[in-house]
C-alpha cells in the first residue's frame, strides 16, 4: 500500500513521471556525486537519484515514511536519516554536497536559509518549491517579489528558475504551481560583507516595513553611520541591489 501524504507534513508526492524525468535532468545526477534528498516521500524522485549515484542520503521527518524507505532500498547504496531537516547536522555528511528535494511548501524558507548557511560546503541545490517562492528567490531589486529572501539567498548563491510544474503532476494536487531553481554557491572571492552578523539585520530592517525609506526602517537597528554608504536614505528598501546592502552594512 502506497504511503499517504499527511497535512501536517506539507506532504504532496510528485506523481507525474514526465515532470520527474525533467527534474532528473535539471539535477544532472554523476555516479561519484555527495548527494542528500531532503523530504523524499514516498521515493519517486529516491528511485531515479538512486540508479544514477553511487550512495544517497535521506533526510525524512516522517517516521512511517522513513520505515518504507528503509525497507525498498539497501543500506550500503541509501542511507535514511529520520529526522527535522532543521536540526540535521549537514556536517556529518560528505563535502561538496549536492542538496535536492521537493521542500515541503510549509517550511521552504527556513530550509532554504539552513542551506545558505552551509554554502561553502554545497556543491549546488536543485529544489522544487512553491513558484511564488521562486519567484522572490530569483527577483531583481525594484521588483514586486524582490525581498529579504532575494537578497539573503542571492548574497551566496547564482540561482535560475529552471522548470515550472502544474498542480496536476502532485498528488494531492496543492493549490499552487510549483517551480524547479538552481542554486550554484558563488566563488570564494564573492562580494562578503565585513560584519556577516549585521548584514542579515540591515537586510532584514529594510524590508520589515517596504513603504519606508531606509532612514527610518534603519532606526530601530540603533547604530548610525549609514549615511557613509553613499546611498541616498530616502530609497526604500526594495530599490537596492545586494552590493548596496553590503556597501550600508559596511558603512556602519
Amino acid at each position: 500500500m502506497s504511503p499517504k501524504p499527511r497535512k501536517r507534513f506539507g506532504q504532496h508526492f510528485l506523481t507525474d513521471r514526465h515532470y520527474l524525468s525533467r527534474i532528473v535532468s535539471a539535477i544532472d545526477p554523476r555516479l561519484e556525486d555527495a548527494m542528500v534528498e531532503i523530504g523524499p516521500g514516498p521515493g519517486a524522485l529516491t528511485t531515479e537519484l538512486a540508479k544514477r549515484v553511487e550512495r544517497l542520503h535521506l533526510i525524512e521527518i516522517d517516521r512511517d515514511l522513513a520505515a518504507v524507505l528503509r525497507e525498498r532500498y539497501a543500506s550500503t547504496q541509501v542511507v535514511v536519516h529520520e529526522g527535522d531537516v532543521l536540526e540535521f547536522d549537514f556536517s556529518a555528511l560528505p563535502s561538496p554536497l549536492r542538496v535536492v528535494g521537493n521542500l515541503p511548501y510549509n517550511i521552504s524558507t527556513p530550509i532554504l536559509f539552513r542551506v545558505a548557511e552551509m554554502a561553502e560546503r554545497v556543491q549546488d541545490a536543485v529544489f522544487m518549491l512553491q513558484k511564488e517562492v521562486v519567484d522572490r528567490m530569483v527577483a531583481d531589486p525594484d521588483t514586486e517579489a524582490y525581498g529579504r529572501l532575494s537578497v539573503m539567498l542571492q548574497y551566496r548563491f547564482a540561482m535560475e528558475s529552471v522548470l515550472e510544474v502544474p498542480p496536476g503532476a502532485f498528488t494531492p494536487p496543492p493549490k499552487v504551481d510549483s517551480a524547479v531553481v538552481h542554486m550554484r554557491p558563488l566563488p570564494g572571492g564573492r562580494l562578503r560583507a565585513k560584519d556577516e552578523s549585521l548584514f542579515p539585520r540591515v537586510v532584514a530592517a529594510a524590508f520589515s516595513q517596504r513603504r519606508k525609506t531606509l532612514r527610518n526602517a534603519l532606526k530601530p537597528l540603533g547604530v548610525t553611520g549609514f549615511e557613509n554608504a553613499g546611498i541616498d536614505l530616502g530609497r526604500r528598501g526594495e530599490t537596492l541591489s545586494v552590493a548596496e546592502f553590503v556597501a550600508l552594512a559596511d558603512a556602519v
